[in-house]
């Protein structure tokens, strides 16, 4: 396979009251606390129309994942099998890219968003944010 070189540029980071891989849930509905996204002010236009009550899609990076890993037991429990990572939600994977829904609580300045349950840590880097679809797909 062709390996072409890809940069990524965080646009912002994540303010949260999780400090520590350890002490962060696995899912946001695992009693994940609230946090903030701080948006470098080099893209204010485009949180144009982002709005308080709004769901988006939040990429991250896990900046503290182990790369190497390809099989982990899903949630951490020795008692489920082996499983590779791409069959699962792990952090520790090739490219530690997090998926986050997350909803918008309140707007605390033009590039600082209060969102509601995030289990990433403080200091997590942001990728983007896109909006949600509500359709899906036919099947």
């Amino acid at each position: 396979m062709e390996r072409a070189d890809h940069s990524v540029r965080p646009i912002g980071i994540v303010r949260s009251s999780l400090r520590d891989v350890r002490d962060a849930p696995n899912q946001a509905f695992e009693g994940a606390p609230e946090a903030l996204l701080e948006i470098d002010p080099a893209y204010v236009a485009a949180l144009h129309r982002v709005t308080p009550g709004q769901d988006l899609i939040l990429l991250t990076w896990l900046h503290q994942a182990d790369r190497s890993v390809l099989q982990t037991h899903p949630r951490g429990d020795p008692n489920i099998p082996l499983t590779g990572v791409f069959a699962t939600r792990s952090p520790d994977r090739p490219n530690p890219i997090g998926l986050h829904r997350v909803t918008v609580t309140a707007i605390e300045a033009p590039t600082l968003l209060r969102v509601r349950a995030l289990e990433a840590i403080d200091g997590t880097p942001i990728l983007d944010l896109k909006a949600v679809m509500e359709e899906s797909r036919d099947e």
